[in-house]
Formats: C-alpha cells, sequence, structure tokens
C-alpha cells in the first residue's frame, strides 16, 4: 500500500472524485459540499493564509482507497487536522498510516482530531445514525463503517435536533408581546453591502464562540467565501441581526435545506435556483447558528431574534427544523433548543417528555475523534 501526497492534476482528480465511487450506490451522499472542498485543497482560500493544508490519497495496486488531508491551522496550533476522510470498507492498517504521515509532516506535534474539516464552519464529524437519509446542507455524510477505523481513539460526540414546526404558531402567539423590546431591533441582512454585513458577522461569531469547543478565530474574508458562493441561494431573511442603541449584539443565522433541491450525483446548476426563487419545495430549514454577545445573554436578544425566525418559518410554511451541530457538552445550546419547545407546547419539558413529543429529537449524531 503506498500513501501519495497530491501535487498533479491526475492525483488532485483521483482526490476528488473518490466519494462519487465509495457512494456510487448510496442515493444519500449529497455533492454540494464540492467546491468547499476543491477551495479549501487547492489553495484558493484565505484560510491558506495562516493554514498549512496537505492532501494525501492512499493507493494499493493502482486503486485509489482512500483519501484525507493533513490540516495544521497556526489558529488551533497544537493539533494537526486529519480532515475531508474518504476510504472504502476494511483496510487494513489505514489509521496506522494516517497516523504516520502525521509524524512524518509534522513530527512535532502531539495531538490530533480526526473529521474537522479545517475549521468548525467549514463542517465536522461522522455520522453514528440516520445513514438512510441525505443530510442537512452544510453536513457532510458518511457511513457507519467509518467510526470502525477510529475505535481506539477519543470520541467527542455532537446532537443536531430536528422537530415539527407545528408549535410555531402557538409560539408567535405568546411572543407577540415581547419581541418588539425598546432600545433592541432586529434587521435582515443587507446583501448589497455584503462585505460590510459578513465583518459584523465575522466579529460576532469570534467573540460569542471563543469558547466554544474546538472554535479558532475567523477572518472576514474566510466567511466572505461561503457567503459570496452561495449569494444566488441566501437570501436576506436567512441572516438576522440584533442591535441595541444601534449596535450590533448578536445574530442568527438559518437557511434551507438545499440539499433537497439536487439528486446525488450533481451539485447546485441554474435551474435549481430559479426553482428554488420561483416556488420554493423546501420543506426543512436549518437553524445553523445563535450567537449574542455575553454581556446581552441574559437580555430580551435570543428571543427576538427567535421570534423573527419563526416569522420567516411561517411565512415559507416549512414543516421540520433542524438545528446542529451542538456538542453535547454546550449545554446552553441545549437547553435554548428545549426552552424554545416548551413555549411552543406551552408546558414545562422534562427529558422524558422531549423525546415523547419529538421521537426523532437526535435527528443526527456527529462524531469528532481526538487523541493525545
Amino acid at each position: 500500500m503506498e500513501i501519495r501526497q497530491i501535487k498533479s492534476r491526475q492525483d488532485r482528480d483521483f482526490f476528488y472524485s473518490l466519494p462519487e465511487r465509495i457512494y456510487q450506490n448510496n442515493n444519500c451522499y449529497r455533492t454540494t459540499e464540492n467546491d468547499l472542498v476543491k477551495l479549501l485543497i487547492e489553495g484558493h482560500s484565505f484560510f491558506h493564509t495562516h493554514a498549512k493544508v496537505l492532501p494525501f490519497i492512499v493507493i494499493y495496486q493502482d486503486s485509489v482507497l482512500a483519501r484525507f488531508a493533513l490540516i495544521q491551522d497556526e489558529k488551533l496550533a497544537e493539533y494537526v487536522q486529519v480532515s475531508f476522510f474518504e476510504a472504502y470498507p476494511q483496510i487494513e492498517g489505514l489509521l496506522d498510516i494516517i497516523l504516520s504521515q502525521i509524524k512524518e509532516s509534522f513530527p512535532i506535534k502531539k495531538k490530533y482530531i480526526i473529521g474537522l474539516n479545517g475549521h468548525l464552519n467549514y463542517g465536522a464529524g461522522f455520522l453514528l445514525n440516520k445513514f438512510d437519509e441525505p443530510p442537512l446542507f452544510g453536513l457532510s455524510y458518511s457511513p457507519l463503517y467509518y467510526q470502525d477505523y477510529f475505535t481506539s481513539l477519543i470520541k467527542h460526540e455532537m446532537v443536531s435536533f430536528k422537530f415539527s414546526m407545528e408549535g410555531s404558531h402557538d409560539y408567535v402567539t405568546k411572543a407577540k408581546e415581547r419581541h418588539d423590546i425598546k432600545n433592541f431591533h432586529v434587521r435582515p441582512f443587507n446583501k448589497k453591502k455584503l462585505i460590510e454585513e459578513v465583518k459584523i458577522y465575522t466579529y460576532l461569531n469570534n467573540v460569542c464562540f471563543h469558547d466554544h469547543p474546538f472554535w479558532t478565530e475567523r477572518h472576514w474574508k474566510e466567511d466572505y467565501e461561503l457567503f459570496f458562493a452561495f449569494r444566488f441561494l441566501i437570501k436576506e431573511e436567512n441572516m438576522l441581526f440584533i442591535e441595541f442603541n444601534n449596535k450590533p449584539i448578536g445574530f442568527l443565522l438559518w437557511y434551507p435545506d438545499f440539499n433537497k433541491l439536487v439528486s446525488s450525483k450533481r451539485s447546485f446548476n441554474i435551474f435549481d435556483i430559479l426553482r428554488y426563487k420561483i416556488m420554493n419545495p423546501i420543506r426543512t430549514l436549518r437553524f445553523t447558528e445563535i450567537g449574542v454577545l455575553p454581556e446581552y445573554r441574559k437580555s430580551p436578544a435570543v428571543l427576538a431574534l427567535i421570534y423573527k425566525l419563526t416569522l420567516s418559518y411561517l411565512k415559507h410554511d416549512y414543516d421540520f427544523c433542524e438545528g446542529g451541530f451542538i456538542f453535547q457538552q454546550n449545554k446552553n445550546s441545549i437547553q435554548m433548543t428545549i426552552r424554545y419547545l416548551e413555549r411552543s407546547f406551552g408546558k414545562k419539558l422534562h427529558l422524558i417528555d422531549v423525546m415523547l413529543f419529538m421521537k426523532d429529537i437526535l435527528a443526527y449524531e456527529n462524531r469528532i475523534i481526538i487523541i493525545h
């Protein structure tokens, strides 16, 4: 078995095409993340100004069996990341091959993460369940056997919530008198001022998620690359800012599950965009991020943001909302979701109540695997 760092165009093509071969008979895999992978692998992203990215393929008898990229980011300096991992099943000694390459490429590093793709905003984790349905847009698909390659390593689990929007009407009625708080103002994202708005988003992200597990500081240009790539799909209502006395203090990012627009064999095209603009066929949305500056977290800011978001839910008649991914130790985010359910259903929910109301409350569990 041979491991080869990608340097030629042919090797890059092998790297990019491997998932389509692995998932050729799997209708749940989506290729909508391919452009992001190429952005990070080929070095076009601002991310490369502070991170070293080394892509590899694993070959046996002229066949590519696996791929991964080693990433060493100055902003997460203690770790080497093993990113964009894909592999056929039952490759003997694959983990040892990866660990040997880490030691060769970064000999002074003693910690590594498998499953973090450069930054949490780029995606992370291997699926633990829900292998029979496509992932939400922004989350990658992976088969059950991937976790078998890393059974000896320490696992950090993440959870995503999925719940019906049937309680949204009641929530709006109950929250109607609370959303318009004096000196607080919720406004939508202004796409005509994309750079200025992304700078606000990046600033709030960095402050709000500073203590989040595996979060690293962003530069606005990195977030701009993501928003610019999907500028034809993202609407102004998908990003909400809340201001206090005209100062941005928080944000909420959501969007429809754009993976519902495509099949597993291709990415987006102009017809998908037109179909979405003219007659939105998507019935599930992703609650992506909500962040409020620490000094305002006990204020009505979160309630005001969720109220405005719920109005959008109702306008588009979505059936389901999925929110994640949340590390299990991030109790604040989990409790916030439960509070929303309590207000919607009009009763205090204990864990057993949550499970009864939402039988699929653990819609996805993803995994980041870490060894020290």
